[in-house]
């Protein structure tokens, strides 16, 4: 529902303009403990379209996707995990930021074989 005294393109335009936060996050099974660690420069947009491609049953990794199969969506958390902190700075450069959250986030959690569902790297979305 259109908010009161702005119209459609008004609302589509403060949309597009809006700043994008990057940053890390996680989509945790919460029976199980596993984890699928991902990054992103826009974090909401690959939230709403992870959920999106599960609950349609057609999400790439087949462990995770099987895993919200048997246990639903209610077994699931989706969070961000840390957002880039912007800098005035010149030489700030955003992809260099993020992945060197990726590596620490990498390190802390370890989300590969059993416990996680990453096959090798953070997934870049």
């Amino acid at each position: 529902m259109p908010t009161p005294g702005k119209t459609r393109a008004e609302l589509r335009r403060s949309y597009k303009e809006a700043p994008r936060q990057a940053g890390i996050f996680q989509v945790k099974n919460n029976k199980t403990g596993k984890i699928l660690l991902g990054s992103s420069t826009n974090l909401h947009g690959p939230l709403n379209r992870l959920r999106f491609e599960l609950s349609m049953g057609n999400h790439d990794n087949s462990a995770l996707q099987n895993d919200w199969n048997q246990f639903g969506p209610e077994a699931f958390s989706f969070e961000v995990l840390e957002a880039v902190k912007p800098s005035d700075d010149p030489a700030f450069c955003l992809e260099d930021e993020l992945t060197l959250l990726e590596q620490i986030w990498l390190e802390k959690l370890r989300p590969f074989g059993e416990p996680g569902y990453n096959s090798g790297s953070v997934r870049r979305m």
